[in-house]
């Protein structure tokens, strides 16, 4: 018995110290796995989110971002940041906010062209290049931002400026700031103009109240910092839950570049200030995610807007 226990003593450490070794030789190829993820240094993941089949015949690929770092990161478009065919190239965003985007861009292409692949690539620093194709295909990806919700969520419609023309989807256009050219360190007035076009059963008591919009503005592109302040007649959301609720911990304070406008129209203002002169590009999201059958998560509904400003 004395002999079976000490083989049996010899049998498990052998088993041990191989599980050890293992566990060191995939934690040292793995580190990163197997601890807290770093704050720097991550690669920019560029993502597809789907395409949609557009009423014209066209293909629309939508784009989105994950950044892991905690810091923006900047990547000029060129051999870093560059889109193929190179006829689409100039439209993917060279400021990579931190977390997840969802949906930040959209290129569309020509019915003769909705089987071919176009390729975002992406290169963070020194790490590998990340790429990801826009791509028709299996129908799980096939987006129907064209259509209604089921309780009629649609895209909402927004404009550059004040009065400018309105337009829906995910590269729903790009234009001028209405203002001309400003200067660097100049406060800078942004403006759109936003109506929520969905049609809701006036019978349901979550449609008794116009759904709110949210909008969203932020540096697209640019060779400088943009920052951003709420405008005075902006007003900010205070926390609606009492300091002993658990939801009182879980509540965030709007960012400065964020705004909720009173459906189902309405106009978005907000502040920038432009660091260096250059020519940058602001965007512009504006969504429903107030209403019940709208979401980043779901897909829908949310409009992109552009506006290329000149820095003197």
């Amino acid at each position: 018995m004395h002999i079976k226990n000490k083989i049996l003593s010899a049998t498990l450490f052998t088993l041990l110290a191989s599980l050890a070794f293992g566990v060191q030789a995939q934690s040292t190829e793995t580190a990163r796995f197997l601890s807290l993820t770093a704050p720097e240094g991550l690669p920019i993941i560029p993502v597809l989110e789907g395409w949609i089949a557009n009423a014209d015949g066209t293909t629309s690929f939508s784009f989105g971002i994950i950044n892991r770092n905690d810091d923006p990161i900047e990547i000029p478009l060129g051999e870093n940041n560059y889109i193929e065919p190179a006829k689409y190239q100039g439209m993917q965003p060279t400021h990579f906010p931190p977390g997840r985007t969802t949906g930040a861009f959209a290129v569309t292409v020509p019915p003769t062209e909705e089987g071919n692949d176009v390729w975002w690539h992406v290169t963070t620093g020194e790490a590998e290049t990340l790429k990801v194709p826009g791509r028709r295909g299996a129908a799980a990806y096939e987006l129907d931002f064209i259509l209604p919700r089921p309780q009629g969520a649609l895209q909402p419609l927004v404009g550059i400026g004040d009065a400018g023309s309105q337009a829906a989807g995910l590269y729903a256009q790009i234009g001028d700031y209405p203002g001309g050219a400003v200067s660097a360190g100049e406060q800078v007035l942004l403006s759109v103009n936003v109506s929520d076009p969905a049609v809701r059963d006036p019978a349901d008591p979550r449609f008794g109240e116009p759904i709110a919009l949210g909008v969203e503005f932020s540096k697209y592109q640019g060779p400088g910092d943009v920052e951003f302040m709420r405008h005075e007649d902006t007003e900010v959301a205070e926390n609606p839950y009492a300091e002993d609720n658990p939801r009182f911990r879980f509540f965030r304070t709007p960012s400065v570049n964020s705004l909720e406008i009173t459906g189902p129209s309405g106009t978005g203002q907000v502040y920038a200030t432009f660091s260096a002169p250059g020519d940058y590009i602001i965007s512009t999201k504006v969504d429903v995610h107030k209403a019940p059958d709208s979401s980043n998560g779901d897909q829908c509904c949310w409009t992109n807007i552009y506006q290329r400003v000149t820095v003197r």
